[in-house]
């Protein structure tokens, strides 16, 4: 696994309103590290379905807004899924998808939900299950987001 996780970019795509997801993001960059040595955090802004060209691992990570929407920046990323379709079946991901259930229960997480399904619906091959976090609750984003990352990287590097 060490040489192959060497060898292996990680790149994360970041959607994000308030700065939590790429908080998040960077804490991912810095703590995980020692399992994949390439690990590129980008914002959203400005990216396209190209970005998915890239001979990478990606892991999407995106707050939700109002009522289930994407953050801004994610907007002309998820369009582009949607309206230039291409098959992505050599894409391997993983989902971070942050929100407030208690604020927007009905909507919880909806914005990555939507970029699931989206990838999902090309193609992509989503590794391991879409972690969530609840801005409401107890549990530190960073903290659990790196958590989650490790077992998940574990689990595509395997």
């Amino acid at each position: 696994m060490r040489g192959y996780a060497s060898r292996m970019q990680l790149k994360i795509l970041v959607g994000t309103v308030t700065g939590n997801a790429l908080s998040v993001a960077q804490a991912i960059e810095l703590s995980c590290t020692d399992l994949v040595a390439d690990i590129a955090v980008l914002p959203m802004d400005g990216l396209d379905i190209g970005v998915f060209d890239e001979d990478a691992l990606f892991l999407v990570c995106t707050s939700t807004t109002g009522a289930g929407d994407l953050p801004d920046n994610a907007q002309a990323l998820y369009a582009s899924l949607l309206n230039e379709p291409r098959y992505l079946g050599s894409v391997r991901y993983g989902l971070i998808a942050l929100g407030d259930a208690g604020a927007h229960a009905a909507t919880f997480v909806e914005g990555g939900l939507k970029f699931d399904a989206a990838l999902q619906d090309l193609g992509a091959k989503r590794i391991g299950e879409v972690f969530t976090h609840d801005a409401s609750g107890a549990e530190d984003a960073e903290t659990a987001g790196v958590q989650w990352c490790r077992a998940w990287l574990a689990q595509a590097l395997s």
